[in-house]
């Protein structure tokens, strides 16, 4: 009697854990759904694991879209990025940023420079470290936040830095292919 307990306690264990996971996965679908019929109310397609026209990570949280990258001189650019996936002149946006040491924060404010914005200042030294993104589109439009984890090294199977990876190996917010090692 013990044993044919035990066995339906695991069944039950079992189907429980089955449909956690169909729960979950089902969830997953219905948010992807969502988010494919958002991209078609707005009329077009996000290409997530593609770089911006300079080689930067694309900021799909805003029309137009925009792309963070970081210059050799270590300053960011923010440049327009049209449907086609081209720049385009900047509009009226402003950006902040904030990275860097999270005890000692680099924050940028950004200047117009032709069709593009420029930060004041550079990140410090290191090559893996948190950055918050601050876009107001419009002075009447809501502050939108974008979070990521800026890694500066060089991806070893595509020709971007690790930020704006474009491989189809993993995850583009800041992968980091040498833990995969």
């Amino acid at each position: 009697m013990i044993q044919k307990r035990n066995i339906t306690m695991n069944s039950l264990a079992a189907l429980a854990t089955a449909f956690t996971f169909a729960i979950g996965v089902t969830a997953l679908q219905a948010e992807d759904k969502d988010h494919k019929h958002e991209e078609r109310e707005h009329g077009h397609t996000h290409a997530h694991g593609q770089a911006g026209p300079n080689g930067g990570k694309v900021l799909h949280e805003v029309e137009p879209h925009l792309e963070f990258f970081v210059t050799k001189d270590r300053k960011v650019q923010i440049t327009a990025v049209g449907e086609d996936g081209k720049a385009t002149p900047i509009g009226e946006q402003t950006i902040r940023v904030t990275g860097g040491s999270r005890s000692n924060p680099t924050k940028m404010s950004f200047a117009k420079e032709g069709d593009i914005l420029i930060s004041d200042t550079a990140f410090p030294e290191g090559n893996d470290f948190p950055v918050v993104v601050q876009i107001k589109p419009a002075a009447d439009a809501k502050t939108v936040i974008e979070k990521f984890n800026l890694n500066l090294e060089e991806c070893p199977t595509c020709e971007n830095k690790e930020y704006a990876c474009t491989c189809d190996h993993g995850d583009h917010e800041g992968h980091d292919h040498k833990k995969d090692e």
